[in-house]
């Protein structure tokens, strides 16, 4: 990771300009899931961007062997588009397009789940490309590096004994995390839609599930890549809490924002809770949609 930029406040000079709203998918994900909140986004005259971070989107990894009738043998060591990228890789290729989205006016970016630590480490190297940070139940770490925070109190009640049930193939060999979810049948199925999307229909959860990709990098940072005050923590932050989400529940949610707040006091985050699983608001995006024009609003008025 490169040293941190020297601390700035985002400039709010273009504060009449219209800003964009960058948003940043999470594990296993890609652009393609943020469609109907982009859809909800333009209703209210608000311009986004949705992004593929590297290995993401149309540059996955798709096996054939992926297709039916599997062949799980050759699923499992198919080569993956994830090997070899980094947590740095990522954070390069994200901080990269925010700065061409920056030249055209003020920037919002919104990170879900694992993206809030590509987002947060961006923060920290580049603080200048950021007016304002939205965490959507995304990992923002500040004492813990963000994949300790799995091993924690807050974590145990997650099952994530169905996503253990999916993976194929060694993460050594392959570089990468793969997950077979078609493999997510019966009780399978139940579980998972339980841990991501208890609140939507089985036809609702089917069709987000069919947006996954297989693979998933193995690196979500270190120790550097935690939030720094004199950056990340300089920049206003929203946090929208899910108050119904069951893989990163409202209580470690609570502790990531108790934890920014503590490290800086005199800008703490800005809360709203969505009465919403993990992916039910990308599903259904009205609320998200309102909280985020609030936002915008805010950026506007400088």
């Amino acid at each position: 990771m490169t040293s941190p930029a020297p601390a700035t406040t985002p400039s709010r000079s273009s504060a009449t300009a219209q800003p964009t709203v960058v948003l940043i998918h999470g594990a296993f994900a890609n652009s393609f899931s943020f469609a109907p909140l982009q859809a909800a986004l333009a209703a209210r005259g608000m311009r986004s961007a949705a992004l593929d971070l590297p290995g993401h989107g149309f540059a996955t990894t798709s096996p054939a062997a992926y297709q039916s009738p599997q062949d799980l043998e050759a699923l499992a060591s198919a080569p993956s588009a994830m090997a070899g990228i980094s947590h740095t890789d990522t954070v390069t290729h994200l901080a990269e397009a925010v700065a061409s989205i920056r030249a055209h006016g003020p920037v919002i970016a919104l990170a879900h789940s694992r993206g809030g630590a590509a987002l947060t480490s961006a923060a920290n190297t580049r603080p200048e490309l950021f007016d304002h940070l939205v965490y959507a139940s995304a990992w923002a770490p500040v004492d813990l590096d963000a994949a300790a925070y799995n091993a924690e109190p807050e974590m145990a009640g997650v099952d994530n004994a169905v996503l253990a049930f999916l993976l194929v193939g060694s993460p050594g060999e392959l570089g990468a995390l793969r997950c077979n979810f078609r493999a997510a049948a019966g009780e399978q199925f139940a579980a998972l839609k339980d841990l991501f999307g208890a609140d939507r229909s089985d036809d609702e959860f089917r069709t987000f599930l069919g947006l996954f990709q297989t693979d998933e990098g193995l690196d979500a940072g270190g120790a550097d890549d935690r939030a720094q005050a004199g950056t990340w923590g300089r920049i206003p932050r929203t946090f929208l809490r899910l108050g119904a989400d069951r893989s990163i529940p409202p209580a470690m949610q609570d502790r990531l924002i108790a934890e920014g707040d503590a490290l800086t006091p005199d800008n703490p985050y800005r809360v709203r809770t969505l009465d919403s699983s993990h992916l039910g608001w990308l599903i259904d995006p009205a609320e998200a949609a309102q909280a985020i024009a609030d936002i915008v609003a805010e950026v506007r008025a400088g």
